[in-house]
């Protein structure tokens, strides 16, 4: 018999997110979390909830899209992270994308910039991307 999935195990809900980590000219692009959501304020690599049917490479080309008017392209997968909070638990997925144009605006977020590697570690970033963090500036 297969496994049960985490999500019907789980009793808090279970949300699966694809995030981009995009490097240009040298800097990084991180977003800041808005008002209404989980977290509000802490900074993030950018992207989104996965819909049904849709991969998590697809998931994070139409974020970045949607959210941040930038069109990407994923190169590789970096980071697989599963985290719980208190209200639920996030299966995140990140990938190395090239940028490939569009200029970076803060559409589905607080704000938004590029920033070197070295000054990551300068911005308030979610528990759950401390692990990432560490492995960007540490390789």
């Amino acid at each position: 018999m297969p496994p049960v999935p985490v999500s019907q195990l789980a009793s808090k809900p279970y949300v699966e997110v694809a995030a981009a980590i995009i490097f240009h000219d040298g800097r990084i692009l991180i977003s800041q979390r808005d008002e209404r959501s989980h977290l509000s304020g802490y900074w993030e690599f950018p992207g989104g909830k996965r819909e049904p049917d849709e991969s998590f490479e697809e998931c994070v080309m139409r974020e970045i899209r949607e959210e941040l008017n930038v069109d990407i392209e994923v190169e590789r997968f970096f980071e697989t992270i599963q985290y719980e909070y208190s209200e639920k638990i996030v299966l995140l997925n990140f990938y190395y994308c090239r940028y490939l144009r569009g200029e970076a605006k803060a559409l589905g977020c607080r704000q938004c910039k590029w920033v070197p590697l070295r000054e990551l570690g300068s911005y308030l970033f979610p528990p759950a991307n401390e692990p990432v963090l560490q492995k960007l500036l540490h390789t």
